[in-house]
């Protein structure tokens, strides 16, 4: 396999055309490509400065092998690749003249990759989070569930929404945006379950569907509300909105070192199928 055998474009429609299938085949795994992909192809993909949105497919013998995108100023997405093709990535990406702070892919892809950016370019890696990644199998309802009920958030309900969310974002580590709009939030369907009088004390939101794929993100539940089953039902709540669309996979990312919340989705009915990494790169002294 030779580093020239990835294509590269920054004409997302141009990469659509040529790569939406193969993400399409598999939603779950690629979940972030499809998500990230979505919002980019509806909102436009911005540019800054000299440096735009850049897309990739690898394509041998009229099949496409694998892809990524990196966007501006952020580090590399690949979907899952092998450690062959890892290294000819990063071989045509260093010729060509591309820095990139991070990966975020797969643990094998995203391993696979560090040590080969950092053969070839000598920026050490530093491995910054692990995430598992979950698909729904039998979708297994908490008994007894809490009193209450779900109720979708609208637009009067957005400063309670963009409230628990940097509350969420905060917890996890995670800076967001100052505007709204340029969080990762802000494009998802919210839904709260509220006691009987009506008090929200969970929520859970969730991406469109796309290409049969829907992802949960987030759930959260103040710390003082905890441990009474309300994510467990605000999760089964979103999850049944998105096998109501005819999703055919929902899934979900979770904290590795949050064995509660582990194992309340395992107990709702969702599977380990992966685990996911984000290793930062460190440039190398000029």
């Amino acid at each position: 396999m030779r580093s020239d055998d990835w294509q590269l474009t920054e004409d997302l429609d141009d990469f659509l055309a040529r790569g939406g299938d193969f993400l399409r085949s598999r939603p779950a795994l690629h979940t972030v490509q499809l998500t990230v992909l979505e919002k980019l192809r509806t909102q436009g993909a911005a540019q800054q400065g000299a440096q735009s949105t850049l897309f990739g497919h690898l394509e041998q013998k009229g099949k496409i092998q694998a892809t990524f995108y990196r966007l501006p100023s952020r580090g590399l997405a690949p979907t899952p690749l092998t450690p062959e093709q890892a290294d000819t990535l990063a071989a045509h990406l260093m010729d060509l003249g591309h820095s990139l702070p991070y990966v975020t892919a797969d643990q094998r892809t995203a391993i696979a990759f560090a040590e080969a950016w950092q053969r070839h370019t000598g920026a050490t890696p530093t491995f910054r989070v692990g995430l598992h990644l979950y698909r729904l199998g039998t979708l297994t309802p908490p008994e007894p569930a809490p009193e209450g009920r779900e109720r979708a958030a609208g637009e009067e309900d957005h400063e309670q929404v963009a409230h628990w969310c940097h509350e969420f974002a905060a917890a996890v580590g995670e800076v967001l945006p100052d505007s709204w709009a340029d969080t990762r939030f802000a494009d998802k369907r919210f839904t709260f379950w509220e006691t009987p009088d009506g008090t929200p004390v969970s929520i859970a939101g969730s991406t469109e569907k796309i290409g049969g794929m829907v992802r949960v993100d987030p759930v959260y539940t103040p710390a003082h509300l905890r441990g009474r089953g309300y994510a467990g039902v605000v999760t089964v709540a979103v999850t049944r909105a998105a096998l109501a669309t005819g999703a055919t996979d929902v899934v979900l990312f979770t904290d590795p070192a949050n064995p509660a919340s582990n194992a309340l989705y395992q107990r709702l009915g969702y599977d380990l199928i992966t685990d996911w990494a984000v290793y930062d790169f460190e440039a190398t002294a000029s």
